[in-house]
């Protein structure tokens, strides 16, 4: 494989492998609505400030969400707020597999 298509590849992988874990999901759907400082994250996840900020250095390391510092609190947001367009993809694969496992055990 040519060096700039692997380059790509993995590339894309970095950012699937970023949003492979439910609770980065959630924390990329929560900021698709508005802007989430780490607390209020960490309670609507119900971890602690330690474990959300690990998957929020995953999302910003990934290129998905940004950080903006406003005060003494520390703001994410989404870099590309296009990624959720995604998530309507990942759903309908996943209905269409439902499907064809129910259709299978018929």
């Amino acid at each position: 494989m040519e060096e700039g298509i692997q380059a790509r590849y993995e590339a894309r992988a970095r950012v699937l492998k970023a949003l492979s874990h439910p609770t980065r999901l959630f924390i990329v759907d929560q900021l698709s609505l508005r802007d989430h400082c780490v607390n209020e994250l960490t309670e609507m996840i119900g971890s602690d400030v330690s474990t959300v900020s690990k998957h929020l250095s995953v999302l910003r390391n990934a290129g998905i969400i940004d950080d903006d510092k406003r005060g003494t609190q520390v703001f994410y947001s989404l870099r590309v707020p296009c990624i959720t367009q995604f998530f309507g993809c990942v759903e309908a694969v996943v209905k269409t597999q439902a499907e064809h496992q129910i259709a299978s055990v018929r």
